[in-house]
C-alpha cells in the first residue's frame, strides 16, 4: 500500500510539473491558429479607446460593408491557395462579370435574373480557363492568372468602351438594405457558409487539401489533380462574379475600373487568416477574420484622419508581416 501511495504521489507531482508547459503549448497553439482573431480583438480595443466613433452601430455596419466584397473574393481565393495555387485575376474577373451583367441587360434587353446567371457563368468560364492553363498547359498559376487578369480587364474596357453602364433594379438589390441589414453583409455571410461547406464537408474540399499538401501523393492515391486544379479556379471565378454583383449593386452601375487591386487584399485576407502559400492549409473562418481585420485597419485609419498614402504603407506592412509569419511557421513545422 505504501509503495502504491508513493507511486501515485509521484505521478501527481509529475503531472503538476508537466501542466505548466502543457498549458503553455496549448496557448501557443491557439495563438498560432488564431493570430488574426487575437490581432482583430486587440485592434478593436485600441480603436475603441482611441475614438468613440469606432464602436457606433453605423460604423460597425460600414466596416462590414467594406469587408464584404474583399471577403467574398477571398473565400474563392482560399480554394486556390489551399490547393497550392494563387489567383491574381479575381479583381478583373469581378469587373468583367459585372460589366457583362450590365451590358446584357442594357444593350441586349435580357431579364435581370438572366443577366445575373450569365455574369456568374462568365466568372466560372474565366476561372476555368485559368485552371486549364494551369493544369494542362503547365503554366504556373501566377502566370496563368496574371495573363487572365490582363485579358479580363481588357475585355471590361472593350465591352464598356471605357464608360460605366447603369445596372437594373435587381442587380442594385445587391447593394441595398433588407430589414435594416445591408445586403452586401448578407451576401458575405451566405458565400462564407457555402465556401465553408465546400471546403470542410465535401470530397472536393478534401481533394483540395490533399493536392495542396502533396500533389504527387494525391495523384498516386487516385485523386484527379487536374480536375481539382480546374475546379478551384472555377470556384474562384464564381465567387469573383458574385463580388462583382455586390460592387455593381452598391454603385448602381458596372465600372470599367471596378475592383482594381482587390486581388491583393483577397490574397492578404487568406494569408492573414492562417492559410499557407505553399498549400494544404487554410480555413474559411480564418479568411473571414482576415478580411474583417483589413477592413477594420482601413476604417480605423480613416476615422483617425490618417492619409490614404500612409494607409497603403500600413496595409503593405501587415501583408509583409503575415507572409513572414507564414514562412516562419512552415520552417518550424519542417523541424
Amino acid at each position: 500500500m505504501k509503495e502504491r501511495s508513493k507511486m501515485s504521489s509521484t505521478q501527481v507531482k509529475a503531472t503538476q510539473m508537466e501542466s505548466p508547459s502543457s498549458a503553455l503549448d496549448k496557448v501557443k497553439k491557439f495563438a498560432s491558429r488564431n493570430g488574426a482573431l487575437i490581432g482583430l480583438v486587440i485592434l478593436c480595443l485600441v480603436l475603441a479607446f482611441a475614438t468613440p466613433a469606432f464602436l457606433t452601430a453605423n460604423n460597425i455596419l460600414n466596416v462590414g460593408i467594406q469587408a464584404a466584397t474583399v471577403a467574398i473574393l477571398a473565400f474563392g481565393q482560399t480554394f486556390v491557395i489551399v490547393a497550392a495555387g494563387i489567383d491574381l485575376s479575381v479583381g478583373s474577373v469581378a469587373a468583367v462579370s459585372s460589366m457583362i451583367v450590365a451590358y446584357t441587360g442594357a444593350s441586349m434587353g435580357l431579364p435581370a435574373w438572366m443577366t445575373i446567371i450569365v455574369g456568374i457563368l462568365a466568372g466560372a468560364v474565366f476561372g476555368g480557363l485559368s485552371g486549364l492553363a494551369n493544369a494542362y498547359l503547365k503554366l504556373p498559376s501566377f502566370i496563368a492568372t496574371l495573363a487572365m487578369m490582363s485579358v479580363a480587364r481588357g475585355l471590361t474596357l472593350v465591352i464598356s468602351d471605357g464608360r460605366p453602364i447603369t445596372t437594373s433594379g435587381l442587380v442594385n438589390f445587391f447593394g441595398s438594405n433588407l430589414a435594416g441589414i445591408p445586403v452586401p453583409i448578407m451576401m458575405m455571410v451566405i458565400m462564407g457558409i457555402i465556401a465553408a461547406v465546400i471546403l470542410n464537408l465535401t470530397s472536393a474540399g478534401r481533394s483540395m487539401y490533399a493536392v495542396g499538401g502533396n500533389m504527387e501523393a494525391s495523384r498516386l492515391s487516385g485523386i484527379s489533380v487536374h480536375k481539382t486544379q480546374i475546379m478551384v479556379f472555377v470556384l474562384s471565378g464564381v465567387f469573383a462574379a458574385v463580388a462583382g454583383l455586390v460592387i455593381a449593386g452598391r454603385l448602381h452601375s458596372a465600372q470599367p475600373q471596378a475592383a482594381t487591386g482587390y486581388e491583393m487584399d483577397a490574397i492578404a485576407s487568406v494569408v492573414i487568416g492562417g492559410a499557407s502559400l505553399s498549400g494544404g492549409k487554410g480555413r474559411i473562418s480564418g479568411t473571414f477574420v482576415g478580411a474583417i481585420l483589413l477592413a477594420v485597419i482601413r476604417n480605423g485609419l480613416n476615422i483617425l484622419n490618417v492619409s490614404s498614402f500612409w494607409q497603403q504603407v500600413v496595409i503593405g506592412l501587415v501583408i509583409a508581416f503575415a507572409v513572414s509569419f507564414d514562412t516562419l511557421r512552415r520552417q518550424e513545422d519542417a523541424h
